[in-house]
Order: structure tokens, then C-alpha cells, then sequence
């Protein structure tokens, strides 16, 4: 599923015009963009958490070419499943 596929699953199910489903699910992901950018943490309940998990730099190697590079520090986002997601995905059909 890729987000025009979400936005017209919100409009369908909840009869609302794309534009306003297209503003919700915008509104959403910034929100948690937001939060991991100002350092916080999101939970949602029985769902998973994001956080944000920093990586020292290090160096590498361009597996390709062999040339040794430098790699900077970074932050990248993190989803940790919740129980409850977990146990749907794993429930007997």
C-alpha cells in the first residue's frame, strides 16, 4: 500500500473528499516526523512506536569499486511492532 492507496481508503470509508483525506493523512505523518525531529518519541498504543536511533560514523568501503570512504554520522527513524499488531499478524487464519 503506498499513500494514494491510504488517502482513498480514508475517503472511501469515512465519505470524505480526497482533498480532506489527502490533509488527514499528511497531517498524521508530519506530525510524527515532527516528533522524532524535535527528539521525541511516538507511541501508538497496541499498534508500535517510532523513535529515533543515531549511528556513529564509521568507514567503510564501496564494495564495487574498493575505495575506502568516510560515513557520516547519521539519525535514522525507527518502528518497534506493538503486541497487538504482532499477535494480528501471527493469528491462525
Amino acid at each position: 500500500m503506498n499513500k494514494s492507496e491510504l488517502i482513498n481508503i480514508f475517503s472511501e470509508k469515512l465519505e470524505i473528499g480526497e482533498a480532506a483525506a489527502s490533509e488527514f493523512v499528511n497531517l498524521f505523518f508530519g506530525s510524527i516526523q515532527q516528533a522524532l525531529a524535535d527528539g521525541g518519541r511516538v507511541e501508538i498504543r497496541g499498534f508500535g512506536s517510532f523513535e529515533l536511533r543515531q549511528y556513529e560514523g564509521y568507514t567503510g568501503r564501496n564494495p564495487k569499486t574498493g575505495i575506502v570512504v568516510d560515513v557520516q554520522p547519521k539519525k535514522l527513524p525507527f518502528f518497534n511492532a506493538g503486541k497487538w499488531h504482532k499477535d494480528f499478524l501471527n493469528r491462525d487464519k
